[in-house]
């Protein structure tokens, strides 16, 4: 039994393009490569054909890896959940959160994280998946609470500053 794929809804439009990007585009280019590259003869030393193998099984693998994802996706959207409700100070999955530790050398520093899915993490661009330890830690938390994080140096407390749903 596969666990269920939390997704947001552009992550999961984001696979599904990326899905058909490899089934209508990029697969039928190297069929056809590596058709002519059979039609050429002795296949032993055909690099053409030989890359073009490798690379179509490379596509197939994506694709069967892409499908699964996508079989088993809950896709998660937050529109519900206005800014002024009661549930919009609560962070869930798909809540951008804006949090400060309150000691250390980072005390004060401002740090925005958005919680989404595993296949849609970006670390550069502030995307922690819903499993990682710091989201675990944030989801249920509200609005102004203060909770504790387990970080390579040690338990921090951070505080939640602001809390939207995009």
């Amino acid at each position: 039994m596969e666990e269920k794929n939390y997704i947001t809804p552009t992550g999961h439009e984001r696979i599904k393009n990326e899905l058909l990007q490899l089934l209508n585009l990029d697969r039928p280019e190297v069929v056809k490569v590596v058709h002519w590259a059979a039609s050429n003869g002795d296949r032993s030393e055909n690099g053409d054909y030989i890359y073009g193998k490798k690379r179509l099984r490379e596509i197939d693998r994506r694709i069967r890896f892409l499908n699964k994802r996508l079989e088993f996706a809950v896709v998660f959207d937050n529109l519900a959940r206005k800014s002024g409700d009661a549930d919009s100070e609560q962070i869930f999955f798909g809540a951008t959160v804006t949090y400060s530790p309150q000691s250390g050398k980072e005390a004060g520093k401002e740090t925005i994280i958005t919680i989404v899915g595993v296949d849609e993490v970006d670390l550069d661009q502030g995307r922690v998946s819903w499993i990682s330890p710091i989201a675990k830690a944030l989801i249920k938390a509200r609005l102004g609470d203060c909770v504790f994080i387990q970080t390579p140096t040690g338990p921090t407390e951070i505080e939640i500053l602001d809390v939207q749903y995009r």
